[in-house]
């Protein structure tokens, strides 16, 4: 997938710049922003339900940024049909897709640049889910009852 159908993105106030910068560097995507609109102090969760809550088809992809990425990610797995992944460099993000399907990208504003992040957007957005061994656990992970 080169291009989602939908690319739900949204930051608290540490990853607000980086968002911003992201979405300067790839302005030929379908971004839905979600917020924040500045560097004033907001809770990571609200921003991380807003677009987590949105993921409904397979073809929704979204893009969650704080300073760490890990109160993202933590926030955007509670909701069913969301497997967000933190990425910090190019060989996690790939197997974010390649074996987990995931269909959020967390990322950690403090941690790496705008070229960074864009270069890791566009390994998560090309990658395609392998499947295989993989699908049987990604099954678990939808459906942990019975597990």
């Amino acid at each position: 997938m080169t291009n989602p159908t939908r690319l739900l993105i949204a930051a608290d106030h540490a990853g607000f710049e980086l968002k911003e910068q992201l979405k300067q560097l790839r302005p030929d995507l379908p971004w839905e922003d979600f917020g924040t609109t500045s560097t004033e102090r907001v809770d990571y969760p609200d921003y991380a339900y807003k677009v987590a809550s949105q993921i409904q088809k397979p073809t929704d992809r979204g893009v969650l940024i704080c300073g760490s990425g890990q109160g993202m990610m933590i926030g955007a797995n509670r909701f069913p049909k969301v497997r967000a992944a933190l990425a910090w460099m190019p060989a996690i993000a790939t197997l974010a897709r390649t074996h987990n399907d995931a269909n959020v990208l967390c990322l950690p504003a403090r941690f790496i640049d705008a070229k960074q992040a864009a270069e890791m957007l566009d390994i998560f957005l090309k990658t395609e889910f392998e499947g295989g061994r993989h699908a049987d656990r990604v099954h678990k992970l939808t459906n942990p009852i019975g597990c």
